[in-house]
C-alpha cells in the first residue's frame, strides 16, 4: 500500500510550497506561546495569514498540521559520525537535548503524542516517524560494530531507544528539563550497556 504524502505538500516550490511552510511555521509558532491545548486552526491562519479554509481543506484539522509538521522535523537531528561509539552517543544525546530546550519544540512533541493518543491514524503515523528516525541513526552502533567495538549480533535500535528513552520520561511524564546531566547519563548508560553486551538477544535455548 502507498502512503498518502503529508496534507499541504503537492506542488513543491510553488504557491502551496509557501502556503505549507507559513501554515507549519504559524503552528509551531502558536505551539511555543500557547501550547497545544491552545492550538485552533483559527489561531493559525491569524498567524499565517493563510485562510482558515484553505487550512481545513487541505490539512483537514489542527492534527493534520501537527502530522503535517511531524513529517518536516523527523529528519532535523544530525547523525554524528566521530569515529569513536562513545563520543557519538555523547553528540546524539546532546543533539536529542538542543532541539528540546526551547518550549515550542517540547510543546511540538507533546502535541503529537496527544494527538495520538486521540486518533489511531496519528498514533500509527507518529510511531512510524519515531521508528524511522531510530533506524536512520542506527547507522551509529552498526558504524561501531564494523569497527570491533561492540558485538555484531548487538541489537542497534535498543541501543538508540536505551539513549532516547530517558529524555521523553524527563521531558513528558515528569516534566522537566533536558539538562547536561542527563545527557551524560543516558550517553554513559547507553554505551557501558552495549559494550556489556546487555543489547545481544540471549541464546535460544531448547
Amino acid at each position: 500500500m502507498t502512503e498518502r504524502p503529508p496534507h499541504g505538500t503537492a506542488r513543491p516550490g510553488g504557491r502551496t510550497a509557501r502556503t505549507r511552510e507559513a501554515v507549519l511555521a504559524a503552528a509551531l509558532e502558536e505551539l511555543g506561546v500557547h501550547g497545544y491545548a491552545a492550538l485552533t486552526v483559527d489561531r493559525i491562519a491569524q498567524r499565517s495569514g493563510v485562510h482558515a479554509a484553505t487550512i481545513r481543506r487541505r490539512w483537514r484539522s489542527v492534527q493534520g498540521v501537527i502530522i503535517d509538521l511531524l513529517a518536516q522535523h523527523s529528519g532535523s537531528l544530525p547523525t554524528p559520525d566521530t569515529g569513536d561509539l562513545r563520543q557519538d552517543l555523547h553528540e546524539l544525546a546532546r543533539a536529542i537535548a538542543d532541539y528540546h530546550a526551547s518550549p515550542r519544540s517540547r510543546n511540538f512533541i507533546e502535541a503529537t503524542i496527544v494527538a495520538a493518543a486521540h486518533n489511531p491514524q496519528v498514533s500509527d503515523i507518529v510511531r512510524d516517524a519515531f521508528t524511522a528516525r531510530t533506524e536512520q541513526v542506527t547507522c551509529i552502533v552498526t558504524r561501531a560494530v564494523a569497527r570491533g567495538e561492540l558485538s555484531p549480533d548487538v541489537d542497534a535500535r535498543e541501543v538508540i531507544a536505551a539513549l532516547s528513552a530517558p529524555f521523553y520520561y524527563r521531558l513528558l511524564v515528569l516534566r522537566g528539563t533536558a539538562d547536561d546531566r542527563l545527557v551524560h547519563t543516558s550517553a554513559e548508560a547507553a554505551y557501558h550497556a552495549a559494550r556489556g553486551g546487555v543489547f545481544v538477544p540471549p541464546p535460544s535455548g531448547p
